[in-house]
């Protein structure tokens, strides 16, 4: 398994889901690439200037030591993927035909954001035939999530992740209690501990291929 593609509805999604797994595939010389549905201006304060979200993303990609080929930046209107849902999916298409990824990481049909579950429901569509695919969690979006499969962290991953959620001052200024330290590291012991090791991520599996 070695092509790895992620999937984030808004910027910050993945990291906040899956980023101690993103730190620890590139680590392991995986082959990832990153895909950005929607920068999210419209949600900015307005004294922020509209591509702050993509400076920050482009922030942590410089950090990972990612190059252009490994993520792409859509800019779709938050909260109205619905109105775009085939072009989401004819996009996936497409990256499923040039890139072959072995395994897609994204959001949860569980999700009750709107976009979450657009780009959850269009993976599923793309790739339900072709490859793994597993989501991620968001608990403040879930009312239910399904903990099947767990990947296992360093504490170093953990941290690492919650450097990349220090690139997002934006989200920090309107102090979102999940952009956290405490949270981050304690979650990750939950999932940890439910599995018998310090620290994990935990996922749903949509489809598992060996």
């Amino acid at each position: 398994m070695n092509n790895i593609l992620i999937l984030s509805p808004h910027t910050d999604d993945a990291e906040l889901g899956c980023g101690g797994t993103i730190i620890r595939f590139l680590k392991e010389g995986k082959n990832v690439i990153w895909i950005v549905f929607s920068t999210a201006e419209e949600s900015l304060p307005p004294e922020l200037p509209k591509d702050t979200l993509v400076t920050e993303f482009l922030n942590v990609t410089q950090y990972l030591g990612l190059k252009e080929d490994n993520y792409k930046i859509f800019h779709f209107e938050v909260r109205k993927l619905s109105d775009k849902r085939q072009e989401v999916l004819e996009e996936l298409v497409r990256i499923r035909k040039t890139f072959k990824p072995d395994l897609v990481i994204g959001p949860s049909v569980n999700d009750y954001h709107q976009d979450h579950v657009v780009v959850a429901n269009e993976m599923i569509r793309a790739f339900k035939s072709h490859c793994s695919i597993i989501s991620y969690e968001l608990p403040w979006n879930h009312v239910t999530f399904n903990t099947q499969m767990f990947i296992t962290l360093e504490q170093q991953d953990i941290q690492k992740k919650y450097d990349l959620l220090r690139f997002y001052h934006s989200q920090m200024l309107v102090k979102r209690n999940y952009f956290t330290e405490e949270f981050i590291l304690g979650l990750a012991r939950v999932r940890g501990t439910q599995i018998g090791k310090e620290y994990a991520e935990a996922f749903e599996v949509i489809r598992w291929n060996i």
